[in-house]
Formats: C-alpha cells, sequence, structure tokens
C-alpha cells in the first residue's frame, strides 16, 4: 500500500469516527422505518420523512429527497426496502453536488485570485468562530501561505483577546485595535497592511450579534466597502460558521447572515459531538451553498476541508 493510500484511509477511519454519533442516530431511526416490511411503500416513506426531518436534514430539504424517492419507486415500479440506502445515498449525494459543493482533498486557494486573498468571516457568537480562523490561519500556514489575521469583532473584549492567543499560537501577524474600536477601520487597515506585506491571505473576523438585524447588515456592508477601497473584488470569501450541533439553529442563522451579507462559503464546527450531522446536507441544499470545512476537535489540526464524496459514503458506511 502505498503512502498516499495509507494517508487515504486514515482519513476515511477519522471520519468514520467523528460522525459516529450522526450514523447511530440515522441508522438506528433508519431500520425501525423499514422494520416489517420487503418494499418501500407510502408507510415506508411516511416513516423515512420522519427519519430525515429528526436528522436535522430539514423540512425542505426532506420533502425533496422523498418526492425523488417516491419518482423512483413509480418508475421501477418495485423497490425493495434493501435498496433503501443506495437510493437515499445516490439522492443525498446529487444534492451536494447540485450546490456546487466540491470534492477538495487540502486547503487550497483558487489561482486566479490576485493577493491577497480575503476571507470574511460571519457567524454568531458561540460558534466557533474565532477557533475556525485560528485553525484555518495554521492550515493555511502549513502549505506555505503567508497569514495575517484582522480582529474586527470589536464588540466583545474576549473575541479580540481570543484571536490575539490564536495569531501567536499559530505565529501569524494580527491587525488589531482593541474592543469598541471601528470594525471597517480594522478590516482596512488589515488588508492594507496586507498588500504592503505581499501577505497570501488575509482573515478578517467580524462581530457576531443577531439581536439586531439592520444593524448587522450595514456593519458587514460597511466592512465590505472599506475593503473594496484597497481590493476591489475583495472579500474574496464570506465564510459562514456554524455549530452543527445546534441542528435547526444553525439553518435558521445561515437565513439570517444569508439575507445580511453575500455568503459564499460554509464551515461546520463541533460535527464530532453530535448527532445532528444531517443539517450539513440540509443547509447546503436550502442555501445552495458549499459547505468548504468541518471542525471536528478541539486541536489545531481538527479542521478539515469538506469532501462531500467521502461524506456521504461516510454516512452510509457500516462501522
Amino acid at each position: 500500500m502505498g503512502l498516499l493510500s495509507i494517508f487515504s484511509k486514515e482519513k476515511k477511519e477519522n471520519l468514520d469516527r467523528d460522525l459516529e454519533k450522526t450514523k447511530e442516530n440515522f441508522f438506528s431511526r433508519l431500520t425501525k422505518a423499514v422494520v416489517g416490511k420487503s418494499s418501500v411503500d407510502a408507510d415506508v416513506l411516511d416513516n423515512l420523512e420522519e427519519v430525515l426531518v429528526s436528522s436535522d436534514v430539514g423540512v425542505e430539504t426532506t420533502l425533496k429527497i422523498i418526492k425523488r424517492i417516491e419518482e423512483r419507486v413509480k418508475r421501477d415500479k418495485y423497490v425493495s426496502t434493501s435498496e433503501l440506502n443506495a437510493i437515499l445515498k445516490d439522492e443525498i449525494a446529487s444534492l451536494l453536488d447540485e450546490n456546487n459543493t466540491l470534492d477538495a482533498d487540502d486547503f487550497t486557494l483558487p489561482d486566479d485570485v490576485a493577493k491577497p486573498y480575503v476571507i470574511m468571516v460571519v457567524g454568531v457568537n458561540g460558534v466557533g468562530k474565532t477557533t475556525t480562523i485560528g485553525k484555518l490561519a495554521y492550515q493555511l500556514k502549513k502549505i506555505g501561505k503567508k497569514v495575517m489575521l484582522g480582529a474586527a469583532d470589536t464588540f466583545r473584549a474576549a473575541a479580540v483577546d481570543q484571536l490575539v492567543i490564536w495569531s501567536k499560537r499559530v505565529d501569524v501577524p494580527i491587525v488589531q485595535q482593541g474592543m469598541n474600536a471601528d470594525p471597517a477601520s480594522v478590516a482596512f487597515d488589515a488588508v492594507s497592511s496586507a498588500v504592503a506585506q505581499n501577505v497570501d491571505v488575509v482573515i478578517i473576523d467580524t462581530a457576531g450579534r443577531l439581536h439586531n438585524k439592520i444593524n448587522l447588515m450595514n456593519e458587514l456592508t460597511k466592512i465590505k466597502r472599506v475593503i473594496q477601497k484597497v481590493i476591489p473584488d475583495a472579500p474574496h470569501e464570506i465564510l459562514l460558521v456554524l455549530d452543527a450541533s445546534t441542528g435547526q439553529n444553525a439553518i435558521e442563522q445561515a437565513r439570517q447572515f444569508t439575507k445580511a451579507t453575500e455568503v459564499n462559503a460554509l464551515a461546520l464546527t463541533k460535527l464530532d459531538g453530535t448527532a445532528k450531522g444531517g443539517v450539513v446536507i440540509g443547509i447546503s441544499d436550502e442555501f445552495k451553498i458549499p459547505v468548504k470545512y468541518i471542525g471536528v476537535g478541539e486541536k489545531m489540526e481538527d479542521l478539515q476541508v469538506f469532501n462531500k464524496s467521502e461524506f456521504v459514503d461516510s454516512l452510509f458506511r457500516e462501522n
């Protein structure tokens, strides 16, 4: 077995472990849904609908999956319950395909974007936003990129302090003006410094308040506007960080943030400690935004690029 095969095997085993709670929840419910049935009929589909909704796939996405399976049953006349896993796996994979979720294997940046590549990170407090920024900085630095952080979440002193700690831990520079500074001013300084210092990637943290959506929208719009004074086509990526363990709450947060700004990538944290991993499917489908990263632990190495094929394979692979 080659070195690449060993790494690939280890990665799959790690993902199987990280998704264990989701798999146990999903398959125990799925088994009950088909008990005593030999073919996929209306009762099985009703039970399957309940399984998907209770696994935090989301109502809209669940109905879409059920409708597609109904069409296959109608077309093929007879579908056995033993085939249901394979059909369900196909439909979930198709949904992720349609939503432009890529099969990435490592941390890379687009080749056609001039330096610095600007990532603006959004999300409510407590979802692991600052930690995700630190881990992403670590992974990008590991592949040889020069990274800078911008502490524009100035609403909470703890947010600035936490990002400073991560910058020291990862050993990357940070631009910060402390608590109560103007977030847009911090973002402007960070991007200007990144240009001056020939940085490859600048990652800007932003405030995670949802209590006043108008203020949130205005603040994020202002940050984007001042960044564009330095780099007209920035930010290149607006990364929304969501806590997978909150299930439907994460979907509601995605709804609010996609209204507030043009989110074009998702990171889902705490996927290893939850039985609600189905939320990955629902969020990707409802918002047509690709999942780019998943957080599966506390260590710096525990941010992974999301590979949809490996995710679906792992979800349906028996332990």
